[in-house]
């Protein structure tokens, strides 16, 4: 039997109403009422909503992320403290808040959470005994699908395109969050029980436990601290250390919580011996590595003992890894054997390079290290620089040295040939010096020098075009020197945040005839402020004073200059300071004093590209009162991937027809 034409047509519409919406699209969820970031982002993370941002959903997934979200916003809050926040969650393309039907979008959460929650402190949100909360506010007018297809048979219109369908719409979802009162620490129970309660580095750490009583129940402040003490209790061998009570209690009613927090340490253990393997083959040893182990068998455990010996091994620069392993699994006894495992680096580093100066011109260099001469580690090092107007060539022997503080001890022998516009110089320097790592940010050094000298600073057209004779002046000094250098920044090559210095003690008698005496003393210093990621103030400063009547019988190497690139910028290179006139020009001779100061910005603005606006001042200057020259400019920043490229371009400001300078450098700030 065929079928009629009115029963064609109510059968089409029956499935057209039966039929699943057709898809929705979510463009951004806004929050808010959350002014902190971190909470943002947690939420943000925690929404199944973020993940079907700009796809095609169905309203019946649409809904159902609907719902989920208000659980969802309220778990994420809940590491911050707030465990009864009042949420509303809006669609754009409604006036009224999802679920707002239903009664309960604003419903107090205090007549819904009268409870407790007892919970694991490694899982507060997720095991409280006690789940009660604010009924969801999100509650969608269409719960399913077949309430969509009724709704839509009844009212076609309300889906805006008059057939019954959701025809691809775009909307936003506004989540509106009010904190409320957030849950605050009532009581806190910490501490260690057993031999480590004694053990300051542990009770420093349970004493700096956060949250405290009154404050916010941060579950990253808890885990944090919960670390810091695990980490104490580790690190002074304590390895038998375990939860005595491990307890947070959430009232939510009385917006409060109590945290019992206890460790029993058990007995602390002890240092075993040091064992050093080195494969493939033995290149140094052990007699030379036993030197570092800066322990005694059978004293107690001290995890920065082994990280001396392990950052010692390294600096020696013998191994290309180094792996100092400690064995609690392994003890006897409670002693903990310490395994070393080394793997020889290359003995032999060749080195080839190309320079240029404004002074010494272009010119290439060249040299090789041994690592290891022999199984006793001495070490060796020529090296040689050649321009158009320096010429340096250096040799040095090296010996490892372990009493009082690790360094070396060093023989060093340097030529230097150098030809400026003003002075004719050579020199040959023989030193003799200890080193010692005084600790991770100060390194020491103390050095005996002889120094020979020749210089001239005549060097004037006879009016034929021939030069004249030079006449050059020689002096031999020989004279010891300490110096101490320290650093504590965040990055060697490019510091953003920390400080560093230098300080300088030397003296010693010389000079022509023998009489001639000086003493110097010298200090530098930089400090880094980062304002964020990609700013930064720089802040330099240097002083130098020589105690002697005789500054122009010291060879040019003894005295202090100031302008160039690491002095003051907007002046040629020692320009600034006491100078002689001659038929050839000026020539600057030195000075027995030089102070320096620099304020510098640097500011990154797209990946590895920023510029710097920076004023320098300064003076090399004899007598009591410094003539000073400042010097202001721009530059440009490059992060390289050899090191910082800063190339400045800067103007002195004494003289109305200084010209503009331009400066190269290239390498690390320390």
């Amino acid at each position: 039997m065929t079928p009629s034409p009115t029963r064609l047509l109510l059968a089409l519409a029956c499935c057209l109403a039966a039929s699943p919406a057709m898809a929705a699209k979510v463009n951004k969820v806004e929050l808010k009422g959350l002014a902190d970031p971190a909470m943002q982002d947690n939420v943000r993370g925690a929404l199944s909503l973020s993940d079907e941002l700009d796809k095609d959903i169905s309203a019946r997934r649409l809904n159902y992320l609907l719902r989920q979200a208000e659980a969802e916003t309220r778990e994420a809050l809940e590491p911050f403290g707030y465990y009864s926040p009042t949420i509303v969650i809006r669609r754009s393309d409604r006036d009224r808040p999802v679920g707002a039907g239903n009664g309960n979008a604003n419903r107090d959460v205090a007549n819904d959470a009268a409870g407790n929650a007892t919970t694991d402190a490694d899982a507060l949100a997720d095991n409280a005994t006690d789940t009660a909360s604010t009924t969801p506010a999100v509650e969608d007018d269409d719960n399913d699908d077949r309430g969509d297809a009724m709704a839509t048979s009844r009212n076609p219109a309300r889906t805006g395109n008059g057939n019954g369908r959701n025809n691809g719409r775009k909307l936003d979802v506004i989540i509106e969050i009010d904190l409320g009162q957030p849950v605050r620490v009532r009581k806190q129970q910490v501490g260690v029980v057993g031999g480590a309660s004694e053990d300051r580095t542990v009770t420093e750490a349970v004493a700096a436990f956060l949250p405290r009583q009154g404050e916010v129940l941060d579950h990253q402040l808890y885990e944090a601290s919960k670390r810091k003490v695990a980490a104490s209790l580790l690190r002074h061998g304590y390895f038998d250390a375990d939860f005595a009570a491990h307890r947070v209690e959430v009232t939510r009613a009385d917006f409060a919580a109590d945290i019992d927090l206890r460790w029993t340490s058990g007995e602390r253990f002890l240092l075993g011996a040091a064992t050093f393997k080195q494969e493939p083959k033995t290149i140094i040893r052990d007699s030379l590595l036993d030197k570092l182990v800066d322990w005694d068998q059978g004293e107690p455990y001290d995890e920065a003992k082994v990280e001396r010996l392990r950052r010692s091994l390294i600096a020696l620069d013998y191994f290309g890894l180094v792996e100092v392993s400690p064995k609690p699994e392994d003890a006897q006894d409670k002693t903990v054997p310490v395994e070393v495992n080394l793997t020889p680096a290359p003995r032999s580093i060749y080195t080839a390079g190309l320079s240029y100066g404004t002074i010494s011109g272009a010119g290439v260099s060249g040299g090789i290290e041994r690592r290891y001469l022999n199984t006793r580690g001495h070490k060796a090092l020529a090296q040689v620089e050649y321009a158009n107007n320096r010429k340096v060539a250096t040799l040095q022997y090296r010996v490892p040295a372990f009493a009082w503080l690790d360094g070396w001890y060093t023989a060093s022998l340097q030529a230097v040939d150098e030809l400026t516009d003003y002075t004719n110089s050579r020199r040959l320097e023989l030193v003799g010096s200890r080193s010692g790592q005084f600790n991770d940010h100060l390194n020491l050094v103390a050095s005996l020098h002889v120094l020979r000298e020749r210089w001239a600073y005549n060097i004037a057209d006879d009016g034929d075009g021939a030069l004249a004779p030079i006449e050059y002046t020689y002096a031999s000094f020989w004279f010891p020197s300490l110096h101490a250098e320290y650093i504590d920044v965040d990055d060697r090559l490019d510091p953003r945040r920390g400080a560093g210095g230098t300080l300088t003690l030397r003296g010693g008698k010389g000079g022509a005839d023998g009489n001639a005496g000086f003493a110097q003393i010298h200090a530098s210093a930089q400090w880094f402020h980062g304002f964020d990621a990609d700013s930064k103030l720089i802040l330099r400063g240097e002083a130098g004073h020589t105690f002697t009547d005789q500054i122009l019988d010291l060879p040019p190497s003894l005295r202090y200059y100031a302008g160039g690139d690491r002095s003051v910028r907007g002046y040629g290179w020692h320009e600034i300071g006491p100078k002689v006139e001659t038929d050839a020009g000026f020539y600057f001779t030195g000075a027995s004093n030089v102070v320096t100061a620099s304020v510098e910005y640097e500011r990154y603005f797209k990946g590895p590209w920023g510029a710097a606006v920076f004023i320098d001042s300064g003076s090399a200057f004899d007598g009591r009162t410094p003539d000073m020259h400042t010097g202001v400019g721009i530059g440009l920043r490059w992060r390289s991937p050899v090191g910082p490229v800063r190339i400045d371009i800067a103007r002195g400001l004494n003289s109305p027809d200084s010209p503009f300078t331009l400066h190269l450098s290239i390498g690390a700030s320390l």
